[in-house]
């Protein structure tokens, strides 16, 4: 009977006991344990300029490693920067950091880190470090439980750079595959929800619940601004939206919903938020209150459980008009708290509110369907001061994931899983109750709370703990359970032992299933009836070799850096090393759940420190914070402090926020979500920050004055030189300096924010330290802090974080995307300090040369006194739309014909190019690259001297997929193999896009966001 309740289901489920409960153990190496130290290195400097490590035996470094990372890191040789720099038109690298960086912001010596590791030394000491994690089996919920990744979709995905080097898909020619994965995850969120339209992901379940709350609040015009939270939500999601209510204003009232006097509240109501099933387990009907709610006028939003959702009624059938949660259960480890994906679903009639990205459905130029990114101005073109939303990036990568983990299993596997969980969750509380508890939440899915009888609720924690066992502490004499798929008949046997008080004997497990009589433990009024999944990509794929050609088959569309440099201004591309990559899958940090004892995360705790420890002295700052999950995040965890800091001293009414217009797309924004008034400082005709603008209305807003937010170097690309006389006006007249360290690429080693005068920087770590972008997500922006702000760092309600004056969280967990940090650790370490500023110098000498390269055949818009540019320019392609009827775009489209992605189009100028191409690569393709914009312009030239007609040329019609050229009719004034093959090499290496040119337009006024049947199709 036993067996048959909960057999496994058509993947094997691995041991409990936690030395073997490894759901990544499929990722070898040898075990290493605790008594590998920090050996001191006793190599010579290493340097880039050398090809290896002198080993002769009389040399000083006969003992070192014989190959350095910063060598493998950097894409070009000696030989190739004395090239670079003479096309520049300097001698050395030293001379061109002196006519780039002004002299009085540099660095007076040098970073005070550690000469790097070698890849094989990083990785003994980060095993050595790792193995001081006690990976307990965790059953403490909120959120979080363990899963099995199916190897497949791990090695394939999860591991595989071809997926998580690509970029956001603004560029869907060459990005259908990605686009394809993540609308098959809105699909399966719509249909489990039960909702009308989900989004791509947002960044985690606490902030999603915030972002569900603005739009609450903007739903109701703002003229109510009561939100009533039930305290059945995880304690980390309440957090989070009390600390976004704080900046708009927002009365956030938490009680029970089941009790509340909502009468009180009638006129000023704009929302609730409620847990189904809750934080405790309880499943609760809600019918009846959210048809209370609307007739209040308010909004019902629930967080909820996907898996949950195979087998309760979803959300859409009882009214919700937003659901969201966590995806994380869906094939994504615990991550000691992430990265992983959220999910958002709306009411049809909130679409174009939602916040986050949206994968529509389109045609291309022949009509072919293709996918997009629907009202894409959400997310590039952020409506400044007047959003209610920052959302820069989502959690692409975890979300592909999730939703290969529901091709991969289907439906039914889904609902087997789901029901194999509830079983195990009902013999548990049989044989929790025979032993004399009482279980508190008589409804359930997978949680129980339960009230432990004769004793403390410590005794139980202690006894769990002593068999490896985390169990959740709610009060004195509660204690919660949270079962999951990877749960076996031995942990349940476990279980019962730890609630066996008193001398007890647990009953037998087979007894206990018979005994149940197949019923769920929840009202039969909750139990779904309805479809899901029922698109026929979730029912096709279920062995590992259908899945696998799926995975293969997707991944042949988009191009990621595997294929060519993808050379975005701002979005810093560069290489993510494989030793850099190799740890985050290893059980020790994959396997931890966030909300573990922190003497469980002995490992974590090293690591973590050591990395605060490296920002600080990068940055020259004195404190960090590594909760912001998003780049986004940290701006907004950055003002948040500055916000604490002037009303902890009285000054609570500072709140006006001065912002270059050079600044960062989502700098505004920020700061509105901050509580700020944006006050705009205009820039000169070349880029440079107006001194005198600033100084004015620093002096007029002097009362109010909280902060500035400068990019630097600027979004212009450029070093202002005005940049320390800035942060003094602002100083003076008792403001604080925010950096956005977006640009922090082009500052380690040679300058640092804090000794510019910045109080408070974020860090983009999936741009400057190497943390992959996963196809527009995963990411992180902890933020450095002078000592005076440090009292105010984000706290946690469940893990101590923060100062001893913390404000709210800003992301679910503790430490956000945890298991991401070990990336950017390892890289900080491999390079070392003189690396470091070496991978400086070699992403402002390749801006530079391509700058130089391109000079004569574009116009660069923006450079200093010395005609330098910082480590990104910006191409001016305006004057083309008169002569040639060229835009950015078309320009833009026709580099995916030569292989490449485009720069980043139209920002922070319309109708330009902004070009950065990283450290990390050689000038062999620096040199593809800029042949690739010699062409195009000589395209360009074809077309004003009226050789190709305007409109229908090379560039207007581009790209050019196989589908176009193979075509029996082809009716363009040039030929096939021009479109095809403008140079030669790509006639033996060549990327195709996979659609034509995506009508924008057309998707945006037949928005389809989920998986459309053939018919639609063919409609």
């Amino acid at each position: 009977m036993f067996a048959r309740l909960i057999r496994p289901v058509s993947r094997p489920i691995t041991t409990a006991h936690a030395t073997r409960r490894l759901v990544l153990a499929a990722t070898s190496r040898p075990s290493l344990g605790a008594a590998i130290a920090h050996r001191p290195l006793t190599h010579i400097k290493p340097s880039r300029r050398s090809h290896h490590t002198d080993a002769s035996p009389t040399a000083a470094g006969v003992f070192a490693p014989l190959d350095t990372f910063a060598r493998r890191h950097l894409g070009s040789q000696p030989a190739e920067i004395q090239a670079m720099l003479k096309q520049v038109g300097v001698n050395t690298v030293e001379e061109l950091v002196a006519k780039t960086i002004p002299s009085a912001i540099r660095s007076p010596k040098p970073l005070a880190l550690k000469e790097g590791f070698s890849e094989r030394e990083l990785l003994h000491r980060l095993q050595a470090i790792a193995s001081k994690n006690k990976v307990y089996r965790s059953y403490l919920g909120m959120g979080y439980t363990d899963t099995v990744v199916p190897n497949v979709i791990l090695r394939n995905v999860l591991e595989n750079p071809a997926w998580y080097t690509q970029y956001t898909p603004y560029q869907p020619e060459i990005s259908q595959g990605r686009l394809e994965s993540l609308l098959n995850f809105q699909t399966m969120v719509c249909d489990l929800t039960g909702m009308s339209i989900a989004n791509a992901s947002l960044l985690d379940e606490g902030t999603a619940a915030a972002e569900a709350m603005l739009m609450c609040f903007s739903a109701a015009k703002r003229d109510r601004s009561t939100f009533i939270v039930d305290v059945s939500c995880h304690p980390q999601t309440i957090a989070c939206v009390q600390c976004r209510a704080e900046g708009f204003n927002i009365n956030v009232v938490v009680g029970d919903v089941r009790s509340f006097d909502f009468e009180a509240h009638r006129k000023d109501l704009c929302g609730i938020l409620i847990q189904y099933p809750g934080t405790d387990g309880a499943v609760v009907d809600y019918k009846a209150l959210t048809s209370k709610i609307h007739g209040y006028g308010g909004q019902v939003v629930v967080a909820t459980d996907l898996l949950a959702l195979t087998m309760l009624k979803p959300p859409g059938e009882f009214g919700a008009d937003i659901a969201l949660g966590n995806s994380q259960r869906f094939g994504v480890p615990l991550g000691y708290g992430g990265p992983h994906a959220a999910f958002f679903a709306v009411k049809d009639e909130h679409k174009r509110r939602m916040p986050g990205r949206l994968v529509g459905v389109s045609k291309d130029a022949a009509g072919k369907t293709a996918f997009r990114l629907s009202l894409q101005t959400r997310e590039q073109h952020i409506r400044r001061e007047k959003a209610t939303s920052n959302i820069c990036t989502a959690q692409a990568l975890l979300a592909n994931v999730a939703a290969m983990y529901g091709v991969y299993h289907g439906p039914e596997g889904v609902r087997a899983i789901a029901q194999r969980v509830h079983n195990l969750t009902a013999i548990l509380a049989a044989g929790i109750r025979q032993l004399g508890h009482t279980i508190k939440n008589d409804h359930f899915f997978d949680t129980l709370s339960v009230n432990v009888s004769g004793g403390s609720s410590r005794d139980v924690l202690d006894k769990a703990l002593n068999l490896g066992i985390n169990l959740r502490p709610i009060d004195a004499s509660t204690v919660g359970v949270t079962l999951d798929e990877t749960v076996t008949k031995e942990d349940l046997k476990d279980l019962l032992k730890v609630f066996a008080t008193g001398g007890a004997q647990p009953a037998d497990l087979d007894a206990l299933a018979a005994s149940l009589k197949g019923s769920p433990a929840f009202p039969s009024s909750l139990a779904r009836t309805s479809e899901y999944m029922t698109h026929e990509v979730f029912n096709s794929h279920h062995s590992e070799t259908k899945i696998l050609r799926y995975i293969h088959h997707l991944q042949s569309k988009d191009l990621s850096l595997v294929h060519s440099m993808i050379p975005l201004g701002s979005c810093t591309m560069k290489l993510n090393a494989t030793t850099e990559m190799i740890p985050i899958t290893w059980p020790e940090f994959a396997n931890l759940h966030p909300f573990a004892p922190i003497d469980q995360a002995e490992g974590y705790t090293i690591m973590l420190n050591e990395l605060e420890s490296d920002i600080a002295e990068i940055t020259g700052f004195d404190d960090v914070s590594l909760q912001p999950n998003s780049g986004a995040q940290g701006e907004y965890a950055g003002l948040r402090v500055i916000r604490s800091y002037h009303e902890s001293r009285g000054n609570g009414h500072r709140n006006v926020c001065l912002i270059p217009i050079s600044a960062h797309g989502t700098n505004p924004a920020s700061a509105a979500m901050a509580g700020m008034e944006v006050v705009i400082v205009k820039c000169d005709a070349q880029g440079n920050l107006d001194m005198a603008d600033l100084k004015n209305k620093a002096q007029k807003h002097a009362d109010k004055l909280a902060a500035i937010m400068i990019t630097y170097p600027s979004t212009f690309g450029v070093f202002e030189s005005g940049v320390a006389e800035a942060c003094e006006v602002v100083h003076q007249h008792g403001g604080q300096v925010y950096m956005d360290g977006a640009n922090l690429n082009a500052q380690i080693g040679l300058t640092k924010p804090a000794e510019i005068g910045a109080d408070v920087c974020h860090l983009n770590l999936h741009k400057t330290f190497c943390i992959p972008h996963g196809g527009g997500g995963p990411g992180m922006g902890p933020i450095a802090v002078k000592s005076h702000l440090g009292h105010f760092l984000p706290g946690h309600p469940v893990i101590k974080t923060g100062g001893d004056q913390a404000i709210h969280p800003i992301s679910a967990a503790p430490w956000g995307s945890a298991a991401i940090l070990p990336i950017s650790w390892a890289y900080i370490k491999m390079m070392g300090g003189r690396g470091l500023q070496e991978a400086t110098e070699q992403a402002l000498l390749n801006a530079n040369y391509m700058a130089s390269r391109l000079a004569s055949h574009y116009k660069i818009l923006y450079t200093n006194d010395n005609g330098m540019c910082a480590h990104e320019f910006i191409v001016d392609v305006r004057p083309f739309g008169a002569t040639a009827g060229i835009e950015a775009i078309d320009i833009a489209k026709r580099l995916q014909d030569y292989g490449f992605h485009s720069p980043t189009m139209s920002w922070p100028v319309a109708n330009t190019l902004m070009i950065e191409p990283t450290e990390s690569e050689s000038k062999a393709e620096l040199d593809r690259f800029c042949d690739a914009m010699i062409a195009i312009r000589q395209e360009i030239f074809e077309v004003q001297e009226g050789k190709v007609p305007k409109g229908n040329n090379v560039l207007t019609n581009a790209p050019h997929p196989l589908s176009q050229l193979m075509s029996d009719e082809w009716n363009r004034p040039y030929p096939r193999e021009k479109a095809a093959y403008p140079v030669d090499y790509l006639k033996e290496k060549k990327f195709w896009p996979s659609v034509g040119r995506v009508d924008d337009a057309f998707g945006d006024r037949h928005l389809i966001c989920t998986c459309p049947s053939p018919e639609e199709y063919i409609q």
